[in-house]
């Protein structure tokens, strides 16, 4: 019977054994994803910041590329009253009206 205790023991002891390297495999691998979800987290945080960025960017270009059709129009408003106060005034002395 002692015999019988003796080897149900060592059994146990080598399944105490065999589950310790497990679970320091487990926590091995808990630490791995821990800190794989905090580089994620830090990821997800820089990507919110380049996409403000990239935003702030883009009006930015807009704001510059509408800055020489601004001017053009400009141009263009100036160009039609010269244009069409020359005629006025050409027409009027046509018609004889002091200018």
């Amino acid at each position: 019977m002692e015999v019988k205790i003796e080897h149900r023991l060592t059994a146990v002891e080598d399944r105490c054994k065999s589950n310790s390297h497990r679970l320091e495999e487990v926590e091995r691998r808990q630490d791995n994803l821990d800190k794989l979800a905090t580089s994620v987290e830090v990821l997800a945080m820089r990507e919110a910041a380049v996409e403000s960025d990239v935003k702030e960017i883009k009006s930015d270009v807009k704001a510059i590329a509408a800055k020489p059709a601004k001017r053009w129009d400009g141009l263009v408003d100036k160009l039609v009253l010269i244009v069409a106060t020359a005629f006025v005034t050409w027409l009027l002395t046509r018609a004889g009206v002091p200018v």
